[in-house]
Protein backbone atom coordinates (compact mmCIF):
# COMPACT_ATOMS: atom_id res chain seq x y z
CA UNK A 1 0.00 0.00 0.00
CA UNK A 2 3.12 2.47 0.89
CA UNK A 3 4.11 2.38 -2.65
CA UNK A 4 0.91 3.27 -4.21
CA UNK A 5 0.50 6.40 -1.93
CA UNK A 6 3.93 7.40 -2.79
CA UNK A 7 3.09 7.40 -6.35
CA UNK A 8 -0.38 8.81 -5.72
CA UNK A 9 1.20 11.90 -4.00
CA UNK A 10 2.40 13.37 -7.28
CA UNK A 11 -0.66 13.32 -8.98
CA UNK A 12 -2.57 14.77 -6.14
CA UNK A 13 -0.15 17.27 -6.32
CA UNK A 14 -0.40 17.46 -10.26
CA UNK A 15 -4.09 17.50 -10.24
CA UNK A 16 -3.92 20.64 -7.75
CA UNK A 17 -1.30 22.46 -9.86
CA UNK A 18 -4.05 22.26 -12.81
CA UNK A 19 -6.65 24.19 -11.23
CA UNK A 20 -7.61 27.58 -11.78
CA UNK A 21 -5.83 28.66 -8.23
CA UNK A 22 -3.15 26.45 -9.52
CA UNK A 23 -1.07 29.53 -9.17
CA UNK A 24 -0.88 29.96 -5.35
CA UNK A 25 -1.52 26.37 -4.85
CA UNK A 26 1.07 24.62 -6.83
CA UNK A 27 3.95 25.67 -5.10
CA UNK A 28 3.22 24.49 -1.83
CA UNK A 29 1.41 21.14 -3.12
CA UNK A 30 3.90 19.99 -4.96
CA UNK A 31 6.63 20.50 -1.90
CA UNK A 32 4.02 19.09 0.60
CA UNK A 33 4.01 16.15 -1.90
CA UNK A 34 7.69 15.46 -2.20
CA UNK A 35 8.34 15.75 1.32
CA UNK A 36 5.73 13.38 2.15
CA UNK A 37 7.47 11.06 -0.39
CA UNK A 38 10.57 11.64 1.22
CA UNK A 39 9.32 10.41 4.32
CA UNK A 40 7.80 7.24 2.93
CA UNK A 41 10.44 6.09 0.43
CA UNK A 42 12.70 6.59 3.55
CA UNK A 43 10.64 4.23 5.48
CA UNK A 44 10.32 1.59 2.33
CA UNK A 45 13.80 1.49 1.69
CA UNK A 46 14.67 1.22 5.62
CA UNK A 47 12.50 -1.57 5.68
CA UNK A 48 14.22 -3.05 2.67
CA UNK A 49 17.67 -2.59 3.93
CA UNK A 50 16.37 -4.81 6.87
CA UNK A 51 15.92 -7.47 4.68
CA UNK A 52 12.13 -7.25 4.21
CA UNK A 53 10.00 -6.93 1.29
CA UNK A 54 8.26 -4.51 0.18
CA UNK A 55 5.18 -5.48 -2.28
CA UNK A 56 2.04 -3.95 -3.47
CA UNK A 57 1.49 -6.49 -6.41
CA UNK A 58 3.67 -9.38 -6.67
CA UNK A 59 5.63 -9.85 -9.58
CA UNK A 60 4.24 -6.59 -10.81
CA UNK A 61 4.81 -3.49 -8.34
CA UNK A 62 7.94 -4.37 -5.79
CA UNK A 63 10.70 -2.97 -4.12
CA UNK A 64 14.30 -4.58 -3.56
CA UNK A 65 17.54 -3.75 -2.67
CA UNK A 66 18.73 -1.62 -5.85
CA UNK A 67 15.26 0.26 -6.22
CA UNK A 68 14.59 1.69 -3.14
CA UNK A 69 18.59 3.29 -3.57
CA UNK A 70 17.06 5.05 -6.61
CA UNK A 71 13.61 5.67 -5.13
CA UNK A 72 15.22 7.30 -2.68
CA UNK A 73 17.54 9.60 -4.59
CA UNK A 74 14.31 10.55 -6.68
CA UNK A 75 12.56 12.24 -4.01
CA UNK A 76 15.21 13.33 -2.25
CA UNK A 77 16.15 15.54 -5.48
CA UNK A 78 12.34 15.97 -6.36
CA UNK A 79 12.30 17.82 -2.73
CA UNK A 80 15.06 20.09 -3.42
CA UNK A 81 14.29 21.04 -6.68
CA UNK A 82 10.37 21.55 -5.64
CA UNK A 83 11.83 24.20 -3.08
CA UNK A 84 14.35 25.68 -5.11
CA UNK A 85 10.93 25.67 -8.57
CA UNK A 86 9.98 27.89 -5.43
CA UNK A 87 11.18 31.31 -6.27
CA UNK A 88 12.58 30.41 -9.41
CA UNK A 89 9.81 30.06 -11.32
CA UNK A 90 7.37 32.28 -9.40
CA UNK A 91 8.86 35.64 -11.79
CA UNK A 92 6.73 33.61 -14.55
CA UNK A 93 4.14 36.19 -15.44
CA UNK A 94 1.51 33.58 -16.70
CA UNK A 95 -0.44 31.86 -14.57
CA UNK A 96 -1.52 29.30 -16.88
CA UNK A 97 1.90 28.94 -17.85
CA UNK A 98 3.07 28.03 -14.46
CA UNK A 99 0.43 25.84 -14.11
CA UNK A 100 1.46 23.77 -16.33
CA UNK A 101 4.95 24.03 -15.68
CA UNK A 102 3.91 22.45 -11.78
CA UNK A 103 1.62 20.09 -13.24
CA UNK A 104 4.04 18.34 -15.79
CA UNK A 105 6.97 19.20 -12.70
CA UNK A 106 4.69 16.39 -10.57
CA UNK A 107 3.62 14.34 -13.59
CA UNK A 108 7.95 13.73 -14.38
CA UNK A 109 8.34 12.85 -11.21
CA UNK A 110 5.46 10.44 -10.79
CA UNK A 111 7.43 8.28 -13.98
CA UNK A 112 10.26 8.35 -12.57
CA UNK A 113 9.14 7.32 -9.13
CA UNK A 114 7.44 4.77 -11.14
CA UNK A 115 10.34 3.52 -12.79
CA UNK A 116 12.21 1.44 -9.59
CA UNK A 117 9.11 0.19 -7.87
CA UNK A 118 7.94 -1.68 -11.53
CA UNK A 119 9.40 -4.93 -11.79
CA UNK A 120 7.85 -6.12 -14.91
CA UNK A 121 10.17 -5.01 -17.69
CA UNK A 122 7.28 -3.94 -20.18
CA UNK A 123 5.85 -1.53 -17.85
CA UNK A 124 9.46 -0.11 -16.80
CA UNK A 125 9.75 0.79 -20.33
CA UNK A 126 6.32 2.44 -20.50
CA UNK A 127 7.37 4.40 -17.57
CA UNK A 128 11.10 5.29 -18.91
CA UNK A 129 9.21 6.44 -21.98
CA UNK A 130 6.64 8.77 -19.68
CA UNK A 131 10.00 10.32 -18.02
CA UNK A 132 10.99 11.58 -21.95
CA UNK A 133 7.14 12.27 -22.66
CA UNK A 134 6.57 14.99 -19.78
CA UNK A 135 10.28 16.25 -19.70
CA UNK A 136 9.95 17.89 -23.04
CA UNK A 137 7.08 20.10 -21.90
CA UNK A 138 9.54 21.05 -19.00
CA UNK A 139 12.99 21.47 -21.31
CA UNK A 140 11.03 23.89 -23.63
CA UNK A 141 9.11 26.07 -20.66
CA UNK A 142 11.66 28.93 -21.31
CA UNK A 143 10.01 29.14 -24.85
CA UNK A 144 13.35 30.64 -26.13
CA UNK A 145 13.99 29.26 -29.59
CA UNK A 146 17.35 27.68 -28.35
CA UNK A 147 15.06 26.28 -25.39
CA UNK A 148 12.49 24.68 -28.33
CA UNK A 149 15.54 23.43 -30.43
CA UNK A 150 16.62 21.91 -27.55
CA UNK A 151 13.18 20.13 -26.64
CA UNK A 152 13.06 19.29 -30.44
CA UNK A 153 16.30 17.16 -30.12
CA UNK A 154 16.06 15.89 -26.58
CA UNK A 155 12.51 14.33 -27.78
CA UNK A 156 13.60 12.95 -31.26
CA UNK A 157 16.68 11.34 -30.27
CA UNK A 158 15.70 9.86 -27.15
CA UNK A 159 11.97 8.72 -28.53
CA UNK A 160 13.84 6.54 -31.15
CA UNK A 161 15.89 5.40 -28.61
CA UNK A 162 13.23 3.96 -26.37
CA UNK A 163 11.53 2.61 -30.07
CA UNK A 164 15.01 0.67 -30.53
CA UNK A 165 15.19 -0.57 -26.40
CA UNK A 166 11.61 -1.74 -26.61
CA UNK A 167 12.67 -4.34 -29.10
CA UNK A 168 15.33 -5.85 -27.04
CA UNK A 169 12.62 -6.08 -24.59
CA UNK A 170 10.08 -7.61 -27.46
CA UNK A 171 13.34 -10.34 -27.80
CA UNK A 172 13.65 -11.08 -23.40
CA UNK A 173 9.74 -11.70 -23.94
CA UNK A 174 9.90 -13.85 -26.63
CA UNK A 175 13.02 -15.50 -24.55
CA UNK A 176 10.45 -16.18 -21.79
CA UNK A 177 9.03 -19.26 -23.83
CA UNK A 178 12.05 -21.35 -22.51
CA UNK A 179 10.54 -21.16 -18.86
CA UNK A 180 7.84 -20.88 -16.25
CA UNK A 181 9.19 -17.85 -14.60
CA UNK A 182 7.26 -15.14 -14.17
CA UNK A 183 8.85 -11.68 -16.37
CA UNK A 184 10.22 -9.96 -14.04
CA UNK A 185 13.54 -8.99 -13.65
CA UNK A 186 14.16 -12.02 -11.17
CA UNK A 187 12.41 -14.15 -13.50
CA UNK A 188 15.38 -12.93 -16.30
CA UNK A 189 17.66 -13.91 -13.62
CA UNK A 190 16.80 -17.68 -13.05
CA UNK A 191 16.35 -17.86 -16.49
CA UNK A 192 19.17 -16.89 -17.83
CA UNK A 193 21.34 -19.91 -17.90
CA UNK A 194 18.40 -21.52 -19.77
CA UNK A 195 18.45 -19.04 -22.81
CA UNK A 196 20.63 -18.80 -25.84
CA UNK A 197 23.87 -16.27 -24.85
CA UNK A 198 23.14 -14.77 -28.10
CA UNK A 199 19.54 -13.82 -27.53
CA UNK A 200 20.48 -12.46 -24.41
CA UNK A 201 23.86 -10.57 -25.95
CA UNK A 202 20.95 -9.38 -28.87
CA UNK A 203 18.45 -8.13 -26.48
CA UNK A 204 21.44 -6.48 -24.03
CA UNK A 205 22.73 -4.39 -27.26
CA UNK A 206 19.26 -2.86 -28.37
CA UNK A 207 18.79 -1.86 -24.79
CA UNK A 208 21.71 -0.02 -23.66
CA UNK A 209 22.11 1.50 -27.16
CA UNK A 210 18.42 2.66 -27.01
CA UNK A 211 18.08 3.93 -23.45
CA UNK A 212 21.88 5.08 -23.64
CA UNK A 213 20.66 7.58 -25.70
CA UNK A 214 18.34 8.45 -22.72
CA UNK A 215 21.35 8.27 -20.50
CA UNK A 216 23.64 10.56 -22.96
CA UNK A 217 26.22 7.94 -23.60
CA UNK A 218 28.55 8.77 -26.04
CA UNK A 219 27.63 8.89 -28.87
CA UNK A 220 24.31 9.27 -27.77
CA UNK A 221 24.87 12.19 -25.83
CA UNK A 222 24.49 14.67 -28.49
CA UNK A 223 20.70 15.99 -26.85
CA UNK A 224 22.04 15.99 -23.04
CA UNK A 225 24.17 19.46 -23.28
CA UNK A 226 21.49 21.06 -25.18
CA UNK A 227 18.56 20.20 -23.33
CA UNK A 228 20.22 20.76 -19.82
CA UNK A 229 21.30 24.20 -20.75
CA UNK A 230 18.09 25.43 -21.79
CA UNK A 231 15.79 23.73 -18.97
CA UNK A 232 14.87 25.60 -15.99
CA UNK A 233 17.31 25.01 -13.48
CA UNK A 234 15.41 22.69 -11.05
CA UNK A 235 14.52 20.65 -14.30
CA UNK A 236 18.14 20.46 -14.90
CA UNK A 237 18.48 19.54 -11.35
CA UNK A 238 16.46 16.50 -11.62
CA UNK A 239 17.22 15.52 -15.34
CA UNK A 240 21.05 15.33 -14.58
CA UNK A 241 20.25 14.43 -10.98
CA UNK A 242 18.53 11.74 -11.27
CA UNK A 243 16.59 11.11 -14.66
CA UNK A 244 19.67 9.72 -16.48
CA UNK A 245 20.40 7.68 -12.94
CA UNK A 246 16.82 6.56 -13.83
CA UNK A 247 17.17 5.17 -17.24
CA UNK A 248 21.07 4.09 -16.24
CA UNK A 249 19.08 1.64 -13.08
CA UNK A 250 17.15 -0.25 -15.87
CA UNK A 251 20.65 -0.70 -18.11
CA UNK A 252 22.31 -1.70 -14.93
CA UNK A 253 19.24 -4.18 -13.84
CA UNK A 254 20.92 -6.44 -16.86
CA UNK A 255 24.21 -7.00 -15.48
CA UNK A 256 23.03 -10.20 -13.20
CA UNK A 257 20.88 -11.52 -15.94
CA UNK A 258 23.96 -11.96 -18.34
CA UNK A 259 25.94 -13.11 -15.23
CA UNK A 260 23.53 -15.62 -14.42
CA UNK A 261 23.65 -17.18 -18.02
CA UNK A 262 27.63 -17.29 -17.31
CA UNK A 263 28.54 -17.17 -21.01
CA UNK A 264 28.68 -13.65 -21.53
CA UNK A 265 31.19 -10.87 -20.35
CA UNK A 266 28.99 -8.09 -19.86
CA UNK A 267 31.77 -6.82 -17.90
CA UNK A 268 33.91 -6.15 -20.92
CA UNK A 269 30.74 -3.97 -22.77
CA UNK A 270 30.04 -1.89 -19.66
CA UNK A 271 33.81 -0.74 -19.21
CA UNK A 272 34.35 0.19 -22.93
CA UNK A 273 31.04 2.05 -23.22
CA UNK A 274 31.44 3.93 -20.19
CA UNK A 275 35.57 4.44 -20.57
CA UNK A 276 34.70 6.20 -23.96
CA UNK A 277 32.04 8.14 -22.38
CA UNK A 278 34.24 9.48 -19.39
CA UNK A 279 37.16 9.85 -21.94
CA UNK A 280 35.08 11.96 -24.57
CA UNK A 281 33.50 13.89 -21.71
CA UNK A 282 36.55 14.94 -19.88
CA UNK A 283 37.64 16.64 -22.94
CA UNK A 284 34.51 18.30 -24.24
CA UNK A 285 34.51 19.84 -20.72
CA UNK A 286 38.32 21.90 -21.50
CA UNK A 287 36.37 23.79 -24.41
CA UNK A 288 32.62 24.57 -23.29
CA UNK A 289 31.50 28.01 -23.38
CA UNK A 290 27.97 27.48 -21.36
CA UNK A 291 28.60 26.71 -17.23
CA UNK A 292 25.29 24.72 -17.06
CA UNK A 293 26.42 22.66 -20.30
CA UNK A 294 29.94 22.27 -18.27
CA UNK A 295 27.70 20.63 -15.56
CA UNK A 296 25.86 18.60 -18.22
CA UNK A 297 28.97 17.15 -19.79
CA UNK A 298 30.11 16.19 -16.53
CA UNK A 299 27.13 14.43 -16.16
CA UNK A 300 27.75 12.60 -19.00
CA UNK A 301 31.56 11.87 -17.36
CA UNK A 302 29.75 10.36 -14.39
CA UNK A 303 27.36 8.00 -15.84
CA UNK A 304 30.66 6.26 -17.53
CA UNK A 305 32.43 6.14 -14.38
CA UNK A 306 29.51 4.33 -12.80
CA UNK A 307 28.90 1.56 -16.00
CA UNK A 308 32.90 0.89 -15.32
CA UNK A 309 32.45 0.54 -11.81
CA UNK A 310 29.92 -1.93 -12.86
CA UNK A 311 31.79 -3.93 -14.96
CA UNK A 312 34.84 -4.11 -12.66
CA UNK A 313 33.08 -6.70 -10.97
CA UNK A 314 32.92 -7.87 -7.37
CA UNK A 315 30.93 -6.94 -4.06
CA UNK A 316 33.52 -4.01 -3.65
CA UNK A 317 33.08 -2.62 -7.10
CA UNK A 318 29.26 -2.87 -7.13
CA UNK A 319 29.37 -1.00 -4.10
CA UNK A 320 31.70 1.67 -5.36
CA UNK A 321 29.40 2.23 -8.65
CA UNK A 322 26.28 2.03 -5.81
CA UNK A 323 27.73 4.78 -3.94
CA UNK A 324 28.68 6.92 -6.82
CA UNK A 325 24.72 6.88 -8.39
CA UNK A 326 24.15 8.12 -4.86
CA UNK A 327 27.08 11.22 -4.72
CA UNK A 328 26.41 12.11 -7.97
CA UNK A 329 22.20 12.56 -7.82
CA UNK A 330 23.24 14.67 -4.68
CA UNK A 331 25.93 16.50 -5.90
CA UNK A 332 25.58 17.15 -9.79
CA UNK A 333 21.81 18.26 -8.64
CA UNK A 334 23.51 21.13 -6.39
CA UNK A 335 25.56 21.93 -9.39
CA UNK A 336 22.26 22.98 -10.76
CA UNK A 337 20.48 24.58 -8.12
CA UNK A 338 23.69 26.32 -7.90
CA UNK A 339 24.39 27.06 -11.99
CA UNK A 340 20.73 28.41 -11.48
CA UNK A 341 21.15 30.55 -8.50
CA UNK A 342 24.13 31.80 -9.99
CA UNK A 343 22.08 33.13 -13.35
CA UNK A 344 19.45 34.66 -11.80
CA UNK A 345 22.19 36.64 -9.69
CA UNK A 346 23.97 37.59 -13.43
CA UNK A 347 21.51 36.57 -16.09
CA UNK A 348 24.30 35.17 -18.81
CA UNK A 349 25.36 31.41 -19.16
CA UNK A 350 28.33 32.57 -20.94
CA UNK A 351 31.46 31.43 -19.50
CA UNK A 352 33.94 34.23 -20.95
CA UNK A 353 31.11 37.00 -19.61
CA UNK A 354 30.89 36.03 -16.28
CA UNK A 355 34.17 37.56 -13.97
CA UNK A 356 34.78 37.98 -10.43
CA UNK A 357 31.68 35.83 -9.40
CA UNK A 358 32.48 35.85 -5.71
CA UNK A 359 32.40 39.83 -5.35
CA UNK A 360 29.45 40.11 -7.60
CA UNK A 361 27.06 37.82 -5.54
CA UNK A 362 28.88 36.18 -2.76
CA UNK A 363 26.22 33.62 -2.14
CA UNK A 364 26.15 32.25 -5.89
CA UNK A 365 30.24 32.45 -6.15
CA UNK A 366 30.45 30.25 -3.09
CA UNK A 367 27.75 27.66 -3.95
CA UNK A 368 29.10 27.49 -7.88
CA UNK A 369 32.47 27.19 -6.40
CA UNK A 370 31.26 24.27 -3.87
CA UNK A 371 29.71 22.59 -6.56
CA UNK A 372 32.51 22.63 -8.91
CA UNK A 373 35.16 21.26 -6.68
CA UNK A 374 32.60 18.40 -4.66
CA UNK A 375 31.52 16.94 -8.58
CA UNK A 376 34.91 17.12 -10.08
CA UNK A 377 35.85 14.69 -6.99
CA UNK A 378 37.26 16.88 -4.78
CA UNK A 379 38.48 15.56 -0.92
CA UNK A 380 37.02 15.27 1.51
CA UNK A 381 33.58 15.33 -0.57
CA UNK A 382 31.68 12.44 -1.10
CA UNK A 383 32.59 12.37 -4.74
CA UNK A 384 36.24 12.10 -4.01
CA UNK A 385 34.96 9.02 -1.51
CA UNK A 386 33.16 6.89 -4.10
CA UNK A 387 35.36 7.38 -7.06
CA UNK A 388 38.56 6.52 -4.65
CA UNK A 389 36.70 3.15 -3.23
CA UNK A 390 36.09 2.40 -7.55
CA UNK A 391 39.75 2.70 -7.69
CA UNK A 392 40.22 0.75 -4.84
CA UNK A 393 38.25 -2.54 -5.86
CA UNK A 394 39.59 -1.95 -9.41
CA UNK A 395 42.94 -2.02 -8.59
CA UNK A 396 42.35 -5.18 -6.45
CA UNK A 397 40.68 -6.99 -8.94
CA UNK A 398 43.67 -6.07 -11.18
CA UNK A 399 42.14 -3.91 -14.19
CA UNK A 400 45.14 -1.79 -14.43
CA UNK A 401 44.75 -0.51 -18.13
CA UNK A 402 40.90 0.35 -17.18
CA UNK A 403 41.92 1.94 -13.97
CA UNK A 404 44.80 3.68 -15.24
CA UNK A 405 42.49 5.07 -17.95
CA UNK A 406 39.80 5.94 -15.90
CA UNK A 407 42.03 8.09 -13.43
CA UNK A 408 43.89 10.34 -16.50
CA UNK A 409 40.37 11.09 -17.47
CA UNK A 410 38.91 12.06 -14.36
CA UNK A 411 42.13 13.75 -13.78
CA UNK A 412 41.23 15.77 -17.07
CA UNK A 413 38.06 16.55 -16.16
CA UNK A 414 38.96 17.66 -12.57
CA UNK A 415 41.44 19.93 -14.08
CA UNK A 416 38.87 21.60 -17.01
CA UNK A 417 36.22 21.74 -14.30
CA UNK A 418 38.70 23.91 -11.87
CA UNK A 419 40.50 26.27 -14.79
CA UNK A 420 36.52 27.39 -15.61
CA UNK A 421 35.40 27.81 -11.83
CA UNK A 422 38.56 29.75 -11.34
CA UNK A 423 37.91 32.24 -14.37
CA UNK A 424 34.12 32.50 -13.28
CA UNK A 425 34.11 33.03 -9.28
CA UNK A 426 37.91 34.56 -9.25
CA UNK A 427 38.67 36.40 -12.07
CA UNK A 428 38.97 39.97 -12.85
CA UNK A 429 36.36 41.76 -15.43
CA UNK A 430 37.14 42.39 -18.95
CA UNK A 431 37.88 46.11 -19.73
CA UNK A 432 34.81 46.25 -22.34
CA UNK A 433 33.09 44.53 -20.03
CA UNK A 434 29.39 46.17 -18.64
CA UNK A 435 29.76 45.53 -14.81
CA UNK A 436 26.89 42.79 -13.82
CA UNK A 437 24.56 44.07 -11.19
CA UNK A 438 23.09 41.61 -8.94
CA UNK A 439 19.75 40.68 -8.04
CA UNK A 440 18.35 40.01 -4.55
CA UNK A 441 18.53 35.92 -4.82
CA UNK A 442 14.94 34.26 -3.52
CA UNK A 443 15.09 32.76 -0.18
CA UNK A 444 13.80 29.31 -1.44
CA UNK A 445 16.82 29.18 -3.61
CA UNK A 446 19.01 30.45 -0.58
CA UNK A 447 17.55 27.04 1.98
CA UNK A 448 17.86 24.62 -1.27
CA UNK A 449 21.74 25.27 -1.74
CA UNK A 450 22.15 24.73 2.09
CA UNK A 451 20.00 21.43 2.12
CA UNK A 452 21.46 20.09 -0.71
CA UNK A 453 25.03 21.19 0.28
CA UNK A 454 24.79 19.70 3.23
CA UNK A 455 24.58 15.73 2.88
CA UNK A 456 27.48 16.45 0.05
CA UNK A 457 29.73 17.80 3.11
CA UNK A 458 28.82 14.94 5.68
CA UNK A 459 28.74 11.90 3.35
CA UNK A 460 32.45 13.26 2.87
CA UNK A 461 33.06 12.95 6.64
CA UNK A 462 30.82 10.35 7.93
CA UNK A 463 28.53 7.84 6.45
CA UNK A 464 25.32 7.18 8.55
CA UNK A 465 24.97 3.33 9.05
CA UNK A 466 21.01 3.73 7.96
CA UNK A 467 22.45 5.19 4.56
CA UNK A 468 25.28 2.35 4.32
CA UNK A 469 22.86 -0.55 4.87
CA UNK A 470 20.91 0.95 2.34
CA UNK A 471 24.07 0.88 -0.66
CA UNK A 472 24.97 -2.67 0.80
CA UNK A 473 21.33 -3.68 0.05
CA UNK A 474 21.80 -1.79 -3.44
CA UNK A 475 24.86 -3.40 -4.07
CA UNK A 476 23.84 -6.65 -3.20
CA UNK A 477 21.11 -6.30 -6.20
CA UNK A 478 22.87 -5.20 -8.79
CA UNK A 479 25.64 -8.30 -8.24
CA UNK A 480 22.36 -10.38 -7.91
Amino acid sequence: MTLFVILALPLIAAIVSALPLGRKLAPSATLLAAVASVCLVGRAALTVAAGHRVVAVPDWVELDGLGALILLLVAVVGTTAALFSWGYIAREENSRHLRQYYANYNLFVFSMLAVPMLVEPALVWTAVELTTIFAIYLVAFDNTPEAVEAAWKYSILTIMGGAMALLGFIVLFHAMRFGNEPFTWAGLVKLAPKVSPEVLESAFLLILIGFGAKVGLVPLHTWLPDAHSQAPSPICALLSGVKTTVVLYVILRFVPILNASGRINVDRWAIIVGLISVGIAAFLILQVTDYKRLFAFSTVEHMGIILVAAGLGGAAAHYGAVYQILNHSLTKSFCFFAAGTTLLAVDTRQIADLRGLIRTSPIAGVALLFGGIAIAGAPPLAVFLSEFSIFRSGIAGQHYIAIGLLAIFIIVAFFGILHHLNSMVFGEPMPQATPMTPVHLPLSSVLTLILAGAPIVILGLYMPSFLHRILQTAAQGLAG
